[in-house]
């Protein structure tokens, strides 16, 4: 059988995961109505001495602050004939009615309405969406009066450990709260709409994330929007103790962006292949403990063009094949790369189209510097 491997077409490297991701869109259909567990340590110590380390408010007094800054979004499908909605989430993001949710809750929607804390509900339309990011902006004509932006915080400022909240609507239930830890963060999503395409540096959380909650914030305990929920992990479609939350900084790179031309343009590199680790290295004989290994270049992409080179040969073992021979990527401007996601959220964190990137490679146990000029990607159909 083949390795599996990570396709690295753009910004987002597709991978390939032994893992269930669920993702609230459908955000659970409804009908039409006329904290983890630490060994010896008791939770709230714990908790504690991550509050002290982290001042903050309390879960009440965060609630308080943020709640009228989060919507529901119920949305009824084009050609849905039956009394159903789909439910989600989403977080009012300025006082011109601008309304950030995940691009799989407004996805195929025929009409959009969006309640408010106060109950006030109102018909939105959709001002951009992305795809590759599970990122939407749609926008309301309410008062301003109603309209509560919430900030933005640094995701790249989060720490494994630290507290957080999520708010939403799960099971339509609107107004609800969740809290929990920063599990990790840097992990790579897969989208169920994006083909090979994955979504990088995604903060993983304990907070309970259920349906309903997609499009919803992931609050610092300082209030600040740290990440929008989006997915789970789970064997059954319920909550298990892992979700998923696209990062405050990629919000902030993409939005303004949806909002201004109703899309984002996203980096392409153009290339596939699979991170080294030491016991894939052992198995290969390579040269190298760490890296990225090109398997296949795209044709007229930004790598093919620069000379980067695939495979040439193929080694099966234990019964599995791998494609070998192909560039190892050690570095990019500078940068060490040990496996697949260091390129991808260097990427996204700090490029655009257009720009120029050296890699570092090593070919033949040589190692020799490559330019590349980012392009954009091409959309979810083509590779």
């Amino acid at each position: 059988m083949d390795k599996t491997t990570t396709i690295l077409s753009g910004v987002y490297g597709g991978i390939v995961l032994l893992l269930v991701f669920v993702f609230f869109v459908s955000p659970q259909k409804t009908e039409v109505m006329s904290e983890p567990s630490f060994s010896n340590m008791n939770n709230f110590d714990y908790f504690g001495q991550l509050l002290s380390k982290n001042p903050g408010m309390s879960l009440a007094d965060l609630f308080a602050k943020s709640d009228e800054g989060v919507v529901q979004v119920i949305v009824r499908k084009l050609n849905d004939t039956s009394n159903g909605r789909d439910l989600g989430s989403g977080i009012v993001y300025d006082l011109n009615g601008h309304i950030i949710t995940n691009n799989h809750v407004v996805k195929d929607a025929g009409k959009i309405t969006v309640m408010f804390h106060e109950g006030y509900s109102y018909t939105a339309t959709v001002v951009g969406t992305d795809p590759f990011a599970d990122l939407a902006v749609i926008k309301v004509n309410a008062d301003s009066s109603v309209l509560h932006p919430l900030s933005l915080g640094d995701s790249s400022k989060l720490r494994i450990g630290e507290p957080v909240a999520a708010i939403g609507s799960p099971f339509g239930l609107g107004g609800s709260i969740t809290s929990g830890i920063i599990s990790q963060v840097g992990r790579l999503l897969s989208t169920p709409d994006t083909a090979s395409f994955s979504i990088p540096n995604v903060i993983q959380t304990d907070a309970a994330i259920n349906p309903g909650n997609s499009g919803g914030p992931l609050l610092n305990m300082q209030g600040q929007v740290i990440g929008i929920n989006t997915a789970i992990q789970s064997d059954t479609g319920v909550f298990s103790g892992i979700g998923f939350a696209i990062p405050s900084n990629t919000i902030k790179k993409i939005v303004p962006a949806l909002i201004k031309d109703g899309h984002f343009k996203h980096v392409w590199i153009g290339i596939s292949g699979i991170s080294i680790d030491p016991d894939l290295a052992s198995i290969l004989g390579l040269p190298v403990s760490d890296g990225f290994m090109i398997e296949t270049v795209v044709k007229e992409s930004p790598a093919g063009r620069a000379g980067l080179h695939g495979y040439n040969n193929t080694k099966t073992i234990d019964g599995t094949k791998y494609r070998v021979g192909g560039d190892i990527i050690v570095g990019i401007d500078n940068i060490q790369v040990r496996k697949l996601e260091d390129i991808l959220n260097y990427l996204q964190e700090e490029k655009s189209v257009g720009d120029k990137i050296t890699v570092q490679i090593l070919r033949n146990g040589h190692t020799s510097n490559f330019d590349l000029i980012l392009e954009e990607r091409p959309n979810q159909n083509q590779h």
